[in-house]
C-alpha cells in the first residue's frame, strides 16, 4: 500500500511565503487584517502550492477556542435556508471560523439532539433559524457564555440578537404594489404558522392592512404536501363573485412554487389572476409571464448574523441588550402582476 503523502508544516509554508511563523498562524487564526494585502497573498499562495491545511482542531485545543461556528436551519431543503447559509459560510471563512451546519428538518427532536452535538462541539458561536420552542437548550448555551442569533424566526422566552427581514415592510410593499396594479380582493397564503413567528407576522401585518385599508382579503394555512386541499382552497377563491380583480400573495418561496403548480393545475392566466411571492426564486422569472417576487438580501442577512456574534465574542465581558437587526425587500415586479 502506497505511503499517504506527508503533510507541509507551517514552517515550511512560512519559508516558501518568505515570513515568519507567527504571520502564517496569524492569517490562518482569524487575525488577517493585521498583515498586509501583500503578505496575505504570498502566504496564501504557498499554502495553496504546497497543500498545506491547519490543523483546526489542534490549534483549537491549544488556544482554548474550537474556531467553529453552528449553524441551526430548520429545513435545509428550503432556498432560503441555503442562501442565507452561502452568506453565513462566506463570512466564517473571512474571520478564520469554520461553519458547521445541522439541519432539524422541522422537527423539535431533533433540534435538541443537534444543540446537544453543538455544545459538545465548543462552538464558539451559534446561528439559529429555530422549529421548536427550544428555549431550556438556548438558555444554557448563553450561561456558557456562547453568543446566539435567531435567524428569521424570534423566541420570546431566549435573550439573544435576531436577524432577519422586515416582515411588516415585506407585507405593506406587496398589498401597495397589488393595489396600485388595481387587484382588490386578496387571498394570503402560509404553511402553518406554529412554529414560525416569521409566518405569525406576516400574516398579523396581513389582516392589520386589510382592516386599516378597506381590502377584501382572506388568508388560508395549508401544509403544501396536500396539493388538492391547496387547490380547493384557491379555487374557491376565484370562484367566488367579486366585482375587483383578484390576486394571491403567497408567504414564502415554498409557498409560491406551491401555488404556481395550483394555478397551472387549474388553468388560471397569470396577471388576470395576480401573483406576488416572498422570496426571489431562480424559477420566478422563467415561468411565463414572469412572477413578480420580493427578494430578501439573503447574503446581507447571512454575513449580518455572524458579525453580531463576532461583536459578542470581542466583548463578552461587555454584554450589549439584545437587537432586532432586519433587513428591506426588494420588489421584482413581473408579469404576473401586471393585469
Amino acid at each position: 500500500m502506497a505511503d499517504s503523502p506527508r503533510r507541509a508544516t507551517i514552517l515550511e509554508v512560512a519559508r516558501d511565503a518568505g515570513v515568519s511563523k507567527t504571520s502564517v498562524s496569524r492569517y490562518f487564526s482569524g487575525e488577517r487584517d493585521r498583515l498586509s494585502p501583500d503578505m496575505q497573498r504570498r502566504i496564501a499562495s504557498s499554502a495553496g502550492r504546497l497543500g498545506y491545511r491547519p490543523n483546526q482542531m489542534a490549534r483549537g485545543l491549544k488556544a482554548g477556542r474550537s474556531r467553529l461556528i453552528g449553524m441551526l436551519v430548520a429545513d435545509i431543503r428550503n432556498p432560503f435556508s441555503v442562501a442565507v447559509m452561502h452568506g453565513v459560510e462566506q463570512a466564517c471563512r473571512a474571520h478564520g471560523f469554520s461553519l458547521m451546519v445541522c439541519n432539524t428538518d422541522n422537527d423539535p427532536a431533533q433540534e435538541r439532539d443537534h444543540l446537544a452535538l453543538l455544545t459538545a462541539y465548543r462552538v464558539e458561536g451559534l446561528v439559529v433559524n429555530v422549529t421548536g420552542r427550544p428555549g431550556h437548550e438556548l438558555e444554557a448555551l448563553a450561561a456558557q457564555d456562547t453568543p446566539l442569533v435567531l435567524l428569521d424566526r424570534a423566541l420570546g422566552d431566549v435573550e439573544a440578537d435576531m436577524v432577519g427581514l422586515d416582515n411588516d415592510q415585506a407585507i405593506d410593499t406587496a398589498l401597495d404594489h397589488l393595489r396600485a396594479q388595481g387587484y382588490g380582493e386578496l387571498l394570503c397564503v402560509s404553511e402553518p404558522t406554529e412554529q414560525a413567528s416569521s409566518r405569525q407576522q406576516r400574516l398579523g401585518r396581513f389582516r392589520e392592512r386589510l382592516d386599516a385599508d378597506g381590502l377584501q382579503g382572506e388568508a388560508c394555512c395549508l401544509a403544501l404536501d396536500d396539493a388538492p386541499a391547496l387547490e380547493r382552497a384557491i379555487a374557491g377563491f376565484l370562484d367566488r363573485p367579486s366585482h375587483a380583480p383578484k390576486a394571491l400573495l403567497c408567504a414564502n418561496g415554498n409557498v409560491t412554487l406551491a401555488v404556481t403548480r395550483a394555478l397551472q393545475a387549474l388553468d388560471v392566466t397569470l396577471g388576470e389572476t395576480g401573483l406576488l411571492g416572498i422570496d426571489e426564486l431562480d424559477w420566478c422569472a422563467l415561468v411565463a409571464p414572469g412572477i413578480t417576487t420580493l427578494a430578501q438580501p439573503t447574503e446581507a442577512i447571512g454575513r449580518a448574523a455572524v458579525d453580531s456574534l463576532l461583536q459578542r465574542l470581542a466583548a463578552p465581558e461587555r454584554p450589549a441588550p439584545s437587537r432586532q437587526i432586519l433587513f428591506t425587500p426588494e420588489l421584482n415586479a413581473r408579469g404576473s402582476t401586471r393585469r
